[in-house]
């Protein structure tokens, strides 16, 4: 098998590429990434002189770079995104960039080229907020974020390239994920980091925003499942069916860390912000029997090691960060935790 995966310097893109790198029958993996600020090369340092790994520079909008990379591979996996909800508010344009033309720029050349399988990595934003119940993949689509709107499009664009052309292709949309190497703008690396340093942890709104939490390593397992046996024109969700608001997160990092729950601090709201994902997983559970093994506590409880004992790995990046900035430039409006 021949991989060219987009976007696999970046948190879940690079996790996967250690988990499949384990796999005999991978001949080549192709890792193209533009090395965003959220991109990280020293997240796959082992594999740099490796003769089946290849790294690439560049952007997947690339039209002539995408042709050139995609012969000679059989399978395209489409990590590459801009992912952070806030900075899509500041500023949409790299979404509409990176997610939609990007997106089509694959489609198109994989199109050309006869790919045997595109897999194209979504998430649960797309759903939008759902009040109660879970969202199947068969429900429409209400994107409240310039972020989900953007990946929601490009769900649209990849869905109609197996109707029109008929590309083997497959979305799967995936709960909010953790695990180690995570950017510190996200919201658990952040508040744990935070705690750590004792500043305060931003909570937006009430803070009972509902989130359902996913290990990433159980999220490269069903993607390699469905690589291998995902049906073709198929959407799949990928969660662990259990929500915590973000409160109780807040509270719980807090209490493994020995730290006051006065570091709590609630600011102002973001605009659109979704109170509630939800997603059934019936469909991974009937068709394959695929279920999450990482429990959220015991992995928020690796998690907060993790980060504890990397201390060189995330100061760096937090403090030029400049959301990091923002966050203590801005005026919060702040409430007793």
């Amino acid at each position: 098998m021949k991989l060219l995966v987009t976007g696999g310097a970046g948190f879940i893109g690079s996790h996967f590429i250690r988990h499949m790198m384990k796999r005999a029958d991978i001949q080549l993996l192709i890792n193209l990434d533009k090395l965003t600020y959220a991109g990280h090369l020293d997240n796959l340092r082992e594999f740099s002189s490796h003769r089946r790994y290849r790294f690439v520079r560049g952007d997947i909008a690339n039209t002539t770079l995408v042709d050139r990379l995609i012969h000679g591979v059989d399978t395209v996996i489409n990590f590459a995104a801009e992912t952070h909800v806030d900075r899509s508010i500041l500023d949409a344009s790299p979404f509409l960039r990176t997610n939609v033309v990007g997106t089509h720029v694959l489609l198109e050349a994989s199109r050309r080229a006869r790919i045997k399988r595109f897999i194209h990595i979504s998430t649960d934003e797309v759903y939008g907020s759902i009040s109660k119940g879970s969202a199947r993949e068969t429900d429409p689509l209400y994107p409240a974020s310039p972020y989900s709107a953007s990946k929601a499009a490009a769900d649209h664009l990849t869905l109609s390239y197996f109707h029109t052309y008929g590309l083997p292709i497959i979305i799967t949309r995936a709960a909010n994920n953790y695990g180690p190497y995570q950017y510190p703008e996200k919201f658990l690396p952040l508040f744990i980091t935070h705690a750590l340093e004792n500043r305060p942890l931003p909570l937006y709104g009430d803070g009972l925003n509902v989130r359902d939490w996913l290990h990433v390593s159980d999220h490269c397992a069903a993607i390699e499942l469905l690589l291998r046996r995902g049906k073709s024109g198929e959407i799949y969700n990928i969660g662990s069916e259990r929500g915590f608001s973000n409160l109780a997160v807040a509270k719980t990092i807090l209490g493994l860390l020995n730290k006051p729950k006065s570091l709590i601090h609630y600011v102002k709201d973001r605009p659109g912000h979704d109170r509630r994902y939800a997603m059934s997983i019936q469909k991974m559970q009937r068709e394959f029997g695929w279920r999450p093994q990482v429990r959220f506590e015991s992995g928020l409880k690796d998690l907060i090691g993790w980060y504890s004992d990397r201390r060189c790995w995330w100061e760096p990046i937090l403090h030029r960060s400049k959301t990091y900035r923002r966050y203590y430039t801005r005026q919060y409006v702040r409430r007793a935790a």
